[in-house]
């Protein structure tokens, strides 16, 4: 009757339901742990069950501000990068550098198309160059990929605080503080989970789309009638000195540094399981108009650039003005429209972060599934997000702010090496995946051959070109400090594959070694350790005599030699009276008190001196520690013991060895927690959910 009711409850929990729960059981819990649940789900939400993640996928609506704000946030700061490297050339040649990064989006656009039908569940370029290149250039995919999205935090959060410090030039002593603050409030609504982020940010998301395009609007439409500075209103300054021929070189380094503006296109790929069924058609939606509205912000920017002689300025000296301040102030005036414009400009920079905290989790988690990264990076949280991911990538990203004390111009340079190292392997993989798809068709037809081969054209245009786009980058940005991320690529490459070898190690101790021997056992040596003779240790003594004949319990003192004598006199009268009369009349073997001193008060060392002992003496036979447990519920009562019992477990555990078997006995103060409980409160102090219940674990 009693296992019919546990496979219910089990079957009811399993369909995301909770048994039926005792009215009275949340005011028993612990005040501290209904005050931490109350504010967990305050900062949070509430816990989710599994059977809800597929109702936690995105739309074209919500899609746009998680995958999208990367990409169309780069046009804040890509076209402004070129035009700090072009200089007094850059109201001339800003337009000819945009046009050619528009190509290359183009191509990548295509191609992207091509590589989310490919691999509707994980198109990333980590999964597509491991399948198709090799390990090893899937794991290069993976730290670029990493790499760039901890510094798509970093720089979209601070080219955003950048904006707000245009707008009020007073919070410039202040940036990093500012550039600190807001990611913990994305990394707190990203832990909430993915629609809610998305929901979170879609206003400002369309309030910048909206303002940009009245931007580019009103100002193309003052360029095409001439009037590009109109004395109504506050005209962008002007370069006092004649723009200068660009050389070649100028020209590529510009190039380099306008395609961070396209570090964001890979983001849908790598995020197509998060989009609704069918999850291809809105991941290809979500994607054109990512790039469709990209593509219109740089080339309209670029363009109002040249026209209204915006140039870059210095970020760290006062004053300074980006170019889509200086833009929106010459179209717009300084009144409330340029605020507005201004803010939704703040809000989309500093929300472009989210982008990296959709997808890097999503990317560790794969990474941790194939072995390349602790297990913990796979797991879902409370939200049905990789919760270790998020809190990786908002410590990685924060420890980058704090070393570049949050200013975006010495971030750039390290920027685009990662993002265009994964588009060209990615690339690279879709051009060997149609080959192979071409190779395991039988007779393929006309239309078969024309459609693989045009499919492996495009992919093919696109791995040149991002790979060309790439040595640019890098031989533009080298000495810049993008000599940094080829070295932290190899510094995590190594890390994945210490990780992997870890992993095939423990594997190898884990094999099973042939069928299981039930052959008859010999019962187990039980120590029992205790620091008196109470209420408490006669419960483990109870249970350490069903386990065997062979009992041992061990008191170590930690008194001068005089006070321990005395100790154990008195302790061995108890044990005389209350253990070894009991068990002879009950039949049952006497269990021995061996008592010890400890000179130097090391109560885990002297236990573990004589378990060694007993290792010594029965070397066939498996030892099995008893340790009674005071169980500690509330927070204050852990300031009142001195926790030796978990200090002992930890110690055998490490040091005891394979024959050593470690068995927790708790003894509750007050009632413990029941299963309900447990279960709102999610994650219990180690005190109550690692020592509860007579755990036996081997050491």
């Amino acid at each position: 009757m009693l296992d019919k009711r546990r496979n219910s409850d089990h079957r009811e929990i399993g369909r995301g339901r909770r048994p039926v729960r005792n009215p009275s059981s949340h005011e028993q819990a612990p005040l501290t742990l209904r005050l931490r649940e109350y504010l967990v789900n305050l900062v949070v939400g509430p816990p989710l069950a599994s059977n809800q993640q597929p109702d936690r996928k995105v739309g074209l609506l919500t899609a746009l501000p998680v995958f999208g704000l990367d990409g169309l946030s780069s046009s804040a700061y890509g076209p402004e990068a070129a035009l700090v490297v072009l200089g007094a050339a850059g109201a001339a040649y800003i337009e000819p550098v945009t046009w050619i990064i528009l190509a290359l989006l183009a191509i990548l656009y295509v191609s992207y198309r091509q590589t989310i039908r490919a691999y509707p569940n994980a198109a990333g370029s980590y999964v597509v160059a491991k399948e198709n290149l090799g390990t090893n250039l899937g794991l290069m995919a993976a730290a670029a990929l990493m790499i760039d999205y901890v510094l798509n935090v970093a720089v979209g959060i601070s080219a955003g605080i950048g904006a707000l410090v245009s707008a009020v030039p007073t919070l410039q002593p202040h940036t990093l503080m500012l550039c600190l603050i807001v990611l913990a409030v994305i990394s707190l609504a990203n832990l909430r989970g993915t629609p809610d982020a998305g929901w979170l940010f879609a206003p400002p998301t369309y309030l910048f789309i909206a303002s940009m395009a009245a931007v580019l609007g009103v100002g193309v439409i003052r360029i095409i009638a001439g009037d590009a500075h109109p004395g109504a209103l506050t005209a962008a300054p002007r370069v006092a000195a004649a723009a200068p021929a660009a050389g070649a070189w100028l020209l590529m380094r510009a190039f380099a540094a306008g395609c961070t503006a396209m570090t964001g296109v890979e983001a849908v790929s790598n995020g197509v399981s998060a989009f609704r069924e069918p999850q291809v058609k809105h991941a290809h939606r979500t994607l054109t108009v990512i790039v469709a509205l990209l593509a219109v912000l740089l080339i309209g920017i670029a363009s109002m650039a040249r026209a209204y002689g915006a140039h870059a300025m210095d970020q760290n000296k006062p004053g300074y003005q980006s170019i889509l301040s200086q833009l929106a102030a010459a179209v717009l005036g300084r009144g409330i429209f340029y605020y507005v414009t201004i803010g939704s400009v703040l809000a989309v920079l500093i929300l472009s972060a989210n982008t990296s905290f959709a997808d890097l989790p999503r990317l560790c988690s794969f990474v941790a599934k194939d072995k390349f990264l602790p297990g913990s990076f796979a797991a879902l949280g409370r939200r049905l997000v990789f919760s270790i991911g998020i809190i990786f990538l908002s410590t990685s990203a924060a420890l980058l702010l704090i070393c570049f004390d949050g200013i975006t111009d010495r971030l750039i340079p390290l920027f685009a090496v990662g993002a265009f190292t994964a588009f060209t392997l990615s690339q690279a993989g879709m051009v060997a995946h149609w080959r192979k798809a071409h190779r395991r068709s039988a007779q393929p037809s006309l239309s078969h051959l024309i459609r693989s081969h045009s499919r492996m054209l495009v992919n093919g245009v696109g791995a040149i070109a991002t790979g060309i786009a790439l040595l640019v980058i890098l031989a533009a940005k080298l000495r810049e400090g993008a000599w940094i991320v080829v070295i932290a690529m190899a510094t995590l490459i190594s890390l994945f594959k210490v990780v992997r070898a870890y992993y095939k190690r423990l594997e190898r101790r884990l094999r099973p070694r042939g069928p299981l021997s039930f052959k008859q056992n010999v019962a187990p040596v039980v120590l029992l350790p205790m620091e008196e003779w109470n209420y408490l240790a006669a419960k483990a003594m109870n249970f350490a005599v069903e386990l065997s004949d062979d009992v041992t319990a061990l008191h170590v003192s930690a008194l001068g030699a005089g006070d321990a004598a005395a100790e154990d006199r008195g302790l061995r009268l108890k044990w005389h009276q209350e253990v070894e009369g009991p068990a002879i009349r009950a039949g049952v073997k006497p269990p021995r008190l061996v008592c010890v001193q400890s000179r130097y008060r090391r109560l885990t060392n002297a236990v573990l001196e004589y378990v060694r002992e007993l290792q010594e003496e029965s070397s066939e036979r498996l030892i099995a520690i008893v340790i009674p447990e005071l169980i500690k519920v509330h927070w204050w009562e852990h300031l009142l013991h001195t926790h030796h019992a978990l200090r002992l477990r930890r110690a055998l555990l490490k040091h005891g060895g394979a024959r050593v078997v470690v068995v927790s006995v708790p003894w509750y103060m007050d009632p413990p927690l029941n299963l309900d409980e447990m279960s709102s409160t999610q994650e219990l102090d180690e005190s109550t959910a690692g020592d509860g219940g007579a755990s036996v674990t081997q050491a």
